[in-house]
């Protein structure tokens, strides 16, 4: 079988099998699956926090067993990172899918103005690190599945922050809009024509849409008409049933194919008899073509139109308030007067630049007074790397997952992954678009903000870099 990285190159269709490290088992990996090139990818913290890591769980099996080794960013910072790249270097293991990651189920919001608060460590950044080492194929997520203007827009560009961060591949987030799944495949040809692109793919049964929906798993849309259709089919015949779940996951599948999609990840199929009923849906509709296999989807999900694809709610354009503007418009005066980087220009040279506050109370004094005159403006926590200049002036630390780059994938309809505000990402997508600075959100790779840093006055430290 061939390797991923010639899969990738060569366009040939494979499947990536998921397997969830917590299930504490060695099992039997399949080469493949009705003639495509089938591999193992191995999840990283998906049952709960204190899943075994992937790359420890990769050490069970075969090196000669190729692997997609994930790893999320969820609690976890860049020393960490660079610890996981030590030992995927020694053992071998060049496949990487860099996830910033959902919510840890133990989160700690901390305090105001402390550093007890989860971090997470953001998939470009790891992206961006891991370019630093040769030989690794890099691939991230990307959550099409959106249905606001600033939510899908967030998404899109954070993703050309990935690929310029030095991305090899992608998977999109697991869904079931085939319009959304078209939009990618055509967004990413006019950009990156030849970016490899893998769609994860999942055999829905009752019960896990019943699950997804109950423990609301993040990014994932399953809307009402999705389970209407899964308990008729229930209550009339369990055993065709079963075979329309797999029906199903076989179509998308071949859809994928059809589009372009270089292979496909398959989530929740890592059983021996789950993949021969999908083996056996995949070879009964290989032949098909793609208007073929669009007409057999949408019978069995009873879709008439493809809104039954998308949530079962009425969206509502959202402006940039005039406050937002005043706001924009006066920090980023403020920014190019005191901080402008350009030679004899930035009039807090003069300031912050001087030796007194390298003096304890004087530092500390500064910080404070740097908190106090942010914090109610922006929401300050002190991070002492200050990235207000390329986030629009919209605090990355007022994320509850503190990202700079751009959304994760958790979103909901603008709603933040935590549910008590609304994504700061969208506010900034819209916003971008007004003030023309869309540009600034695509292209600026903001690095990540080290421990050490913390708890230090950003407006000292802007100079100290300047002069390195």
């Amino acid at each position: 079988m061939p390797l991923f990285s010639q899969c990738l190159d060569q366009k040939q269709f494979c499947i990536l099998v998921e397997y969830i490290c917590s299930t504490g088992n060695t099992l039997a990996v399949t080469q493949s699956i009705a003639g495509f090139p089938a591999m193992m990818t191995l999840a990283d913290r998906v049952h709960s926090d204190e899943d075994p890591e992937p790359i420890d769980v990769a050490k069970h099996y075969p090196q000669s067993i190729e692997k997609l080794i994930h790893f999320s960013g969820k609690g976890r910072d860049i020393n960490e990172f660079e610890e996981f790249l030590d030992q995927a270097e020694q053992l071998g293991e060049r496949n990487l899918l860099l996830l910033t990651g959902d919510k840890l189920k133990k989160h700690q919001f901390g305090k105001e103005n402390t550093n007890e608060r989860t971090r997470y460590l953001e998939s470009v950044n790891a992206v961006m690190t891991a370019k630093k080492r040769n030989g690794f194929n890099i691939g991230v997520a990307f959550n099409p599945f959106k249905y606001t203007e600033a939510e899908r827009d967030a998404q899109y560009l954070k993703l050309h922050k990935k690929i310029k961060a030095g991305a090899d591949f992608l998977i999109t987030q697991l869904g079931f809009d085939l319009d959304k799944i078209k939009q990618t495949k055509k967004c990413l040809i006019e950009d990156y024509p030849h970016f490899p692109l893998i769609a994860c793919v999942m055999p829905l049964t009752l019960r896990r849409a019943k699950f997804m929906l109950r423990h609301q798993v993040a990014g994932i849309v399953i809307p009402k008409h999705l389970l209407h259709v899964l308990e008729q089919e229930y209550q009339a015949d369990p055993i065709q049933a079963e075979k329309n779940v797999y029906a199903r996951c076989a179509l998308q599948i071949l859809i994928c194919q059809h589009l372009g999609y270089v292979g496909v990840h398959l989530s929740a199929c890592h059983k021996q008899d789950e993949q021969q009923q999908l083996e056996q849906a995949l070879q009964h509709y290989q032949g098909l073509s793609l208007k073929e296999c669009e007409m057999e989807w949408n019978a069995l999900w009873q879709a008439e139109t493809e809104k039954v694809f998308q949530p079962e709610v009425k969206i509502f354009a959202k402006k940039v308030s005039t406050k937002q503007l005043l706001k924009y418009k006066t920090m980023h005066w403020m920014h190019n007067i005191l901080f402008d980087s350009r030679p004899a220009m930035g009039v807090g040279r003069f300031v912050f630049k001087a030796s007194f506050w390298n003096k304890p109370k004087a530092s500390h004094l500064l910080l404070k007074v740097e908190h106090l005159s942010k914090r109610s403006i922006v929401g300050c926590e002190s991070c002492g790397q200050c990235r207000l200049s390329e986030t629009l002036y919209i605090c990355p630390e007022t994320c509850p997952k503190g990202l700079a780059n751009g959304p994760c994938g958790g979103t909901s309809l603008d709603r933040c992954e935590f549910g008590d505000r609304e994504c700061i990402h969208s506010i900034k997508a819209r916003l971008a678009k007004a003030v023309q600075q869309t540009e600034l959100l695509k292209t600026e790779l903001i690095p990540t903000v080290a421990i050490t840093t913390r708890q230090s006055s950003s407006w000292k430290n802007w100079y100290l870099a300047t002069e390195a």
